[in-house]
């Protein structure tokens, strides 16, 4: 893999960072469709990805830093260096979440409804993202003798070199498209304000703690090192969403 995609001189363009970006770009691109048949306009669904972006950015990059505080004593400025790998998914739905509900608290828009337009967005803009994982080596799999090993050979990679292990960069591109086609699917069949993002929660949660397992870069320990903290993370949020699920469902059929 190429972690440095391009390098001229001392400017380097990341494979990673390109990636995020891409991401990004690709999950705003299909919410401002997908906002259209929910009546969204345009430049709010755009204010409000600016302000999820700056959020989550700096919710994942924190949680990275808080597990790995240790390499960071001596290299305080490599903590801004976002662009070398170092993102945690549960650290930026945790910020980019406080940060969108302030943003549509502020613009008196409806949490639940707004947080469905952009859900599948985000699954497809995460799975995009997911390829700057595979091109830096970070959130690399344990050894593996299956046949879909992958073999990091690169010095600038994040990964342990020349050795086989699971390619769980491709498990997580492919649970997160999966979850973009389930989120599509279930559009037509809502229920309450609510339900794809929260459906969008369990499902990636069930995924994400799966993957895990396969694992072999240091995530933090939440349960006798049995659970990492991002499984963790997702079972507590997981049961959140359950009991949102279960109380909206409830109020439905309560109002009828």
């Amino acid at each position: 893999m190429h972690p440095i995609l391009l390098q001229a001189g001392s400017l380097k363009l990341y494979t990673y960072g390109l990636f995020v970006a891409l991401g990004f770009i690709i999950a705003l691109w299909f919410t401002k469709r997908n906002a259209k048949f929910y009546g969204v306009p345009d430049q709010m669904v755009s204010d409000l990805f600016f302000t999820v972006l700056i959020s989550a950015l700096a919710g994942a990059r924190i949680l990275y830093v808080l597990i790995n505080l240790n390499a960071y004593r001596n290299n305080f400025l490599d903590i801004f260096k976002i662009w070398n790998g170092g993102l945690i998914f549960f650290g930026g739905f945790i910020g980019g979440t406080l940060g969108a509900i302030i943003f549509l608290r502020i613009k008196k828009m409806d949490i639940w409804k707004t947080a469905d337009v952009i859900s599948p967005g985000l699954a497809l803009g995460h799975s995009l993202g997911r390829f700057g994982c595979l091109f830096a080596g970070c959130c690399y799999g344990k050894v593996c003798s299956l046949p879909i090993a992958m073999t990091f050979t690169n010095p600038d990679s994040l990964a342990p070199l020349n050795i086989p292990l699971h390619p769980t960069q491709l498990y997580m591109i492919a649970s997160n498209f999966i979850l973009f086609l389930i989120l599509l699917a279930i559009q037509r069949r809502k229920r309450f304000n609510g339900m794809f993002f929260l459906s969008y929660i369990m499902l990636y949660s069930v995924f994400r703690s799966v993957i895990e397992f396969f694992r072999g870069d240091f995530r933090g320990n939440f349960l006798f090192d049995f659970l990492s903290l991002s499984q963790g993370i997702g079972l507590l949020v997981s049961c959140i969403a359950l009991v949102f699920m279960v109380i909206k469902l409830r109020s439905r059929h309560g109002n009828r």
